[in-house]
């Protein structure tokens, strides 16, 4: 896994999972507490993750909430679709574009 960027949006690559999850919240952390306003995480080249690295997401979104931030998920690769709607965690998480109909749930 490897994370760029600065307080204002980060760019995640590789895979968040259990053995980059303690490296991975420690830098949204940093970025939160840094950072003013929205804090945007570039997903486009995140390969996949686990329950770990979905809990580092939700806890990076709590800290921003308590920050008086928010923290948006921009190019969420179309299987994390899949599993933020299995959860029901894309109506907690800020989607930049939303999800794809395809992944939503018929009325």
């Amino acid at each position: 896994m490897h994370i760029r960027g600065d307080h204002a949006e980060l760019v995640v690559g590789g895979r968040l999972d259990v053995r980059s999850a303690a490296d991975a919240r420690t830098v949204l952390h940093s970025a939160v507490d840094d950072g003013a306003g929205d804090l945007v995480l570039d997903l486009t080249g995140l390969d996949s993750w686990d329950a770990t690295g979905l809990g580092v997401i939700m806890g990076a979104h709590r800290r921003a909430g308590r920050a008086g931030r928010r923290l948006v998920l921009r190019g969420v690769p179309p299987q994390m679709q899949r599993l933020l709607v299995a959860t029901r965690l894309h109506r907690i998480l800020a989607i930049e574009g939303g999800i794809a109909a395809d992944f939503l749930p018929r009325v």
